[in-house]
């Protein structure tokens, strides 16, 4: 029995280019005209930010880059832009369908990015369909756990199945933790981990009869270490490795498995503004107060071991995509760290 599932598991990961070439060749349209999940203008007040050479990135998305995931189903938060929506389209690069789930609109005054919209999220099904994959965005607050668990049974109804969950959503807040209000404190530990254990206590329970699933949370480097004028960012993102960690232990008897991803500086909504720009050149022990993207670029490149500034949203979602196929059948309890090298210099 053993031996027939490891060569099952060898014959995914050696079909893989093959069916992605099937993907590819069967899908109505090329998702985006150059292969980016991420559509927005990179720039900040009219200044472009500086992005990895080919040779320094993942690159676009394409089928078959990851382990397959024929005949999947995903669910994925937080997925109306950045590292959410890559996730969910490497998801349907590979062969998944994809239920998106983001709040597409304002979430708390702690928060330095611009809210997602419903435009946003279409965008995201959009290019999941673009790989001939179902795929659907569903509106909702992963604070609101009762929503949740109505999406968790509607979706486990109507699919079939849910395979795989990602916990992506997450706002972040850049303010010394003596000037803090109370919603810059209690607002982003509420959505980012009060959210992401939500995320899991919904979804898990329908994956715990099948006796199989994949649950992937996003943390962050932030969450390994102290970070100077975000306190409630990087308290939640240690949080959600605590979770991980005890969410793997309990789940595991149910052949489920529960890993984190922690990305690096990543060039999104997210951080695509002024205070952002600031912190990462304090981090290298400069004061610039509003430093244009090619300065921040400049100061951060020589620092980091693979000479990039910050990494792509596309950069990120490979790693999931191992972590939600069966090729990561025996990862659990991990945490996998995807920054440019910035992860060397951590102890």
């Amino acid at each position: 029995m053993a031996a027939d599932h490891n060569a099952a598991r060898r014959s995914v990961l050696m079909g893989g280019a093959v069916l992605g070439a099937a993907l590819a060749s069967g899908a109505a349209a090329a998702p985006t005209p150059d292969g980016r999940s991420d559509t927005e203008p990179h720039q900040l007040g009219g200044e472009p930010v500086p992005e990895p050479s080919s040779e320094q990135s993942a690159g676009p998305i394409r089928p078959g880059r990851g382990s397959m995931l024929q005949g999947k189903v995903a669910v994925v938060t937080g997925s109306a832009r950045g590292i959410g929506r890559a996730i969910a389209v490497e998801f349907a690069a590979n062969g998944a369908d994809v239920v998106c789930i983001d709040i597409c609109g304002f979430v708390s005054t702690a928060s330095n990015a611009k809210p997602a919209t419903p435009a946003d999220l279409d965008e995201t099904v959009r290019q999941i369909h673009g790989y001939g994959r179902k795929g659907e965005g569903i509106k909702a607050d992963i604070r609101d756990i009762g929503a949740l668990r109505r999406i968790a049974d509607d979706v486990d109804q109507r699919y079939g199945k849910i395979d795989i969950v990602v916990a992506d959503a997450a706002i972040q807040r850049w303010v010394p933790l003596l000037e803090m209000t109370d919603a810059d404190w209690r607002d982003v530990i509420d959505n980012n981990l009060n959210g992401t254990a939500n995320t899991i206590r919904a979804f898990a329970p329908k994956m715990v009869p099948r006796r199989h699933g994949r649950i992937i949370v996003l943390s962050s480097m932030q969450g390994l270490h102290g970070t100077k004028d975000a306190a409630s960012y990087s308290a939640s993102k240690w949080g959600i490795i605590g979770l991980m960690k005890s969410a793997a232990l309990e789940l595991g008897e149910h052949n489920i498995t529960v890993n984190a991803v922690l990305p690096g500086l990543v060039d999104t909504a997210l951080t695509r503004y002024e205070k952002r720009f600031s912190e990462s050149v304090g981090e290298e022990g400069q004061k610039i107060e509003s430093p244009t993207p090619q300065q921040a670029w400049d100061i951060r490149a020589p620092t980091v071991p693979l000479k990039v500034g910050w990494l792509q949203p596309d950069d990120i979602s490979p790693a999931a995509v191992f972590l939600a196929s069966d090729a990561a059948a025996m990862v659990t309890g991990a945490e996998y760290q995807v920054t440019g090298g910035d992860s060397a210099k951590d102890v």
